[in-house]
């Protein structure tokens, strides 16, 4: 299976509580911090509704 890096760009300072649950979900919590994770649809469902926030790299 393919795998994703994940990096927190932006905080989650005034953001909703379910962007913050996402990130959490991610394995994220500060800026700057990654995290690898399996490429599924799953995952990239929960990036795609911060991804304001997070950089995405394709390995």
């Amino acid at each position: 299976m393919s795998k994703i890096v994940v990096k927190q760009v932006k905080s989650l300072i005034g953001r909703p509580e379910s962007q913050r649950k996402v990130i959490a979900s991610l394995g994220l919590g500060r800026i700057g911090k990654t995290k690898e994770l399996n490429d599924t649809p799953v995952v990239r469902g929960m990036i795609a509704k911060v991804a304001h926030l997070v950089e995405v790299v394709e390995q």
